[in-house]
């Protein structure tokens, strides 16, 4: 085993990999030893624990499923013991369910085997170059984006998702955060483009001041310009005390217009006179105020329509959109779904005092086969419900509702697969769901002990 050293250059950084699997330890020590990292090796949890008392550790990659107790029991240790360190774990099996407990825990990432080097070589980088920023509070933007600058708090109010929709999205975030280009964010109602302004506020040069939220369907007509540009008491009957506009107090900062589409003709001329003058004059004042904010604004509608309909200007539409983001619906990110619905099930968990472990495997098909109008605002509500009926340590199908029964009329596929394909990822599921116990698996699925040992046997999983 090599030591890591206690003082080691500053671009020398100490993995610990925690793996059972002696080949598979020590190719990986080796492949990452010649990409420039220190490394060392144990094979159980016993070990890791005396290693990270005792030697500096910059990362641990620790396997899920270990001989004496698994990585999320080191996880748990290393929380009681006040131990930040990074750490991603890896598992055999994509085991969502577990990764998801262990990212509650406070693993940074996972990464399924076998193991890609490349995807794993970034984790390790990005988790890498997160704890560097946030200890030593760099001033640099690009660590400023790494670390998203948001307390635990704020990182638990939403989870961004792992799908190749979510990554495109988030990407495209990042690179227009920190520029003052105008951001247009189109998507269904539910899919979350409030979140994504505030995230691009969080990454950009004026994360330090004011973010505004406008919800513009809501703004009556006669009332849109004291919203916008404030105004002066007496100015018009109700107007008692002086007002100010959210175009002020966002001064420095960005201002977020949800459901821009909503704004009357006449309102949006008065908007766009403001975003080209950057000037704004408080109803019944003689006085302008000089603005400066960064406009993200978003839509479900479709405004290209609007414009031919007459009821959008189009030199607004082109003054708020210089860089679009299309939030995708949840039904095209399927490999976001049962993420966002544990992590729903966090929330409603801390909020309804319940302490519900997941959902079992006929509730987890049917939040897949679901087409999900509403997105992810109708599985939250529907998450809630159902964690507030559940009366056992896993959410049914009873409790999800006939709601998820439902199906688009131009769907021709069946919510009840018989092949199989379907039987063996629902077996999985119930494996994945009881932390691959055999006999609650059993329970979960209505079959016996051996039919499900014969049913393993068939399909080649290897526990």
């Amino acid at each position: 085993m090599y030591l890591i050293k206690e003082e080691k250059p500053d671009m020398m950084k100490s993995i610990l990999i925690v793996e059972d699997d002696i080949t598979f330890g020590m190719m990986l020590k080796t492949w990452l030893g010649k990409k420039g990292f220190e490394v060392s090796s144990v094979s159980n949890i016993a070990r890791a624990r005396k290693h990270i008392e005792s030697e500096a550790t910059d990362l641990i990659l620790s396997d899920l499923r270990l001989p004496d107790q698994d990585g999320i029991d080191l996880l748990k240790w290393m929380k009681e013991q006040d131990k930040n360190i990074p750490l991603i774990i890896m598992t055999g099996y994509a085991d969502i369910q577990s990764a998801v407990q262990a990212m509650k825990l406070g693993a940074r990432d996972y990464v399924a085997k076998p193991v890609n080097p490349e995807e794993l070589l970034k984790k390790i980088s990005e988790a890498l170059q997160e704890e560097k920023s946030t200890v030593t509070s760099a001033t640099k933007f690009s660590s400023k984006k790494d670390t998203v600058k948001e307390t635990e708090e704020t990182r638990r109010a939403y989870l961004e998702g792992e799908s190749d929709a979510a990554k495109q999205l988030y990407n495209y975030v990042s690179l227009v955060a920190p520029t003052n280009m105008s951001v247009l964010i189109n998507g269904s109602s539910g899919t979350g483009k409030e979140y994504v302004a505030h995230r691009i506020h969080q990454l950009s040069k004026r994360d330090d001041k004011p973010f505004i939220a406008v919800d513009c369907g809501s703004i009556p007509k006669e009332l849109a310009a004291s919203e916008f540009f404030g105004h002066v008491k007496g100015s018009f009957t109700g107007a008692l005390n002086d007002k100010t506009g959210a175009f002020v107090a966002a001064n420095g900062g960005t201002i977020f217009l949800d459901e821009i589409g909503n704004l009357s003709y006449e309102v949006q001329i008065q908007l766009l006179r403001a975003l080209q003058e950057r000037k704004v004059r408080p109803v019944g004042s003689t006085q302008e105020i000089t603005v400066d904010i960064r406009l993200v604004s978003a839509t479900n509608e479709n405004l290209e329509q609007a414009i031919e309909k007459g009821t959008f200007r189009e030199d607004l539409y082109h003054r708020i959109n210089e860089f679009t983001l299309r939030m995708p619906d949840l039904k095209d990110r399927k490999e976001d779904i049962l993420l966002f619905a544990n992590f729903f099930l966090d929330q409603a968990n801390k909020e309804l005092e319940k302490h519900l472990i997941g959902f079992d495997a006929k509730a987890s098909r049917l939040l897949m086969d679901y087409h999900w109008p509403g997105n992810l605002r109708q599985m939250k509500n529907i998450v809630k419900r159902a964690t507030l009926l559940a009366q056992g340590s896993f959410i049914t199908s009873a409790e999800l509702g006939t709601e998820l029964l439902e199906v688009p009329a131009t769907s021709t596929t069946s919510m009840a697969l018989k092949n199989e394909e379907s039987e063996k990822e629902h077996i999985l599921e119930a494996l994945r769901q009881t932390g691959n116990n055999k006999s609650k698996a059993a329970q979960l699925l209505n079959i016996d002990r051996k039919t499900l040992y014969n049913k393993l046997k068939l399909y080649n999983i290897d526990l």
